[in-house]
């Protein structure tokens, strides 16, 4: 069920319509109108073109987000890879172990 939210950005009232919660909402809009504030207390320009350069500083951070996010992702990899190849290497020691222990018993036995 879509939920409705009314949030301010830029003294400007906008309806939210989404899935998400009421919270999650009110944060991506606050999180919005603090970026456009940055944008408009920074530069002269107006509300239309802060929207738009606030657009590209937020997709900026995504896309920043999203290379970190991949990257972890590869180094999360070769760690499992890592410790794939170290469970083997134990499993291996450990066959070598009961085939040397077999040995020793083999000769005490003689």
């Amino acid at each position: 069920m879509a939920n409705r939210v009314v949030v301010t950005i830029c003294g400007e009232e906008y309806t939210f319509v989404a899935e998400e919660s009421p919270s999650y909402m009110q944060k991506v809009g606050a999180y919005v109108g603090d970026k456009m504030d940055e944008v408009l207390n920074s530069t002269r320009v107006g509300k239309t073109d802060a929207a738009v350069l606030t657009a590209a500083n937020i997709a900026d951070e995504l896309f920043k987000a999203q290379a970190a996010a991949e990257q972890l992702r590869r180094q999360i990899k070769g760690y499992l890879d890592d410790a794939g190849k170290a469970q083997s290497q134990v499993s291996e020691l450990k066959r070598e172990i009961v085939r040397l222990q077999q040995r020793l018993e083999n000769r005490g036995s003689k």
